[in-house]
């Protein structure tokens, strides 16, 4: 019986860090720029970033880390800050890729795999909205809690969004090579504007009280 509860807890957990995981942001777009850019272990390690803060919020909510809750709810003003500056540096570099793309351009340097898994795994960690996510969902499983390991929660959304990254890094690596660079230069200033206007809604969110 355990066991079979222990499984369940698992796959519900694995789909809560792929449904977080799976909508369209700025990691996804990250991840998907860094995949056309430098290939799929670049996109991977992307995406592991988010998938590693996931898997720290999702500890704290399945373990009720209520003074550490506390503090994170507390310090959501300037987690938001210091996400906008990641994402406005993050935009910046995208263009910068983008005008290296040109001819005659000399080719802008491609993050190393621990600089794209560090700069995600910061960039999602300081998203306030992540750990609110997880305080809801784990407050409404809380029964299912009690008759499970808070570990195998923990475990289930670092799989479940780690499967996602994996997957999306792949597909977009297999078809890397059919994007011409003009494409690729259009994909990669798109990028930049995108992550531009999310770090400008992070923080229009500090002007509503």
């Amino acid at each position: 019986m355990q066991t079979s509860i222990s499984w369940l807890l698992f796959f519900q957990s694995a789909l809560i860090g792929l449904s977080i995981a799976a909508p369209v942001g700025p990691i996804g777009l990250l991840t998907i720029q860094r995949t056309l850019d430098a290939g799929w272990r670049a996109g991977l390690a992307t995406g592991m970033g988010a998938a590693a803060a996931d898997t720290v919020y999702g500890a704290v909510g399945a373990f009720g880390a209520t003074a550490l809750i506390a503090w994170l709810v507390g310090a959501k003003t300037w987690l938001a800050v210091f996400g906008g500056l990641v994402l406005l540096r993050l935009a910046w570099s995208g263009w910068h890729q983008a005008a290296g793309t040109e001819a005659g351009a000399a080719p802008a340097p491609v993050p190393a795999l621990w600089t794209c898994f560090a700069a995600t795994f910061a960039l999602t960690l300081s998203n306030p909205m992540t750990i609110v996510s997880f305080i809801a969902i784990f407050g409404a499983m809380s029964a299912q809690v009690a008759g499970g390991s808070p570990l195998v929660m923990v475990a289930g959304v670092f799989v479940g969004s780690a499967l996602w990254w994996l997957a999306l890094s792949i597909a977009v690596g297999r078809m890397r090579h059919a994007f011409r660079p003009a494409w690729r230069r259009a994909i990669n200033r798109a990028s930049a504007v995108l992550l531009a206007g999310f770090a400008l809604w992070q923080w229009s969110g500090l002007l509503i009280p």
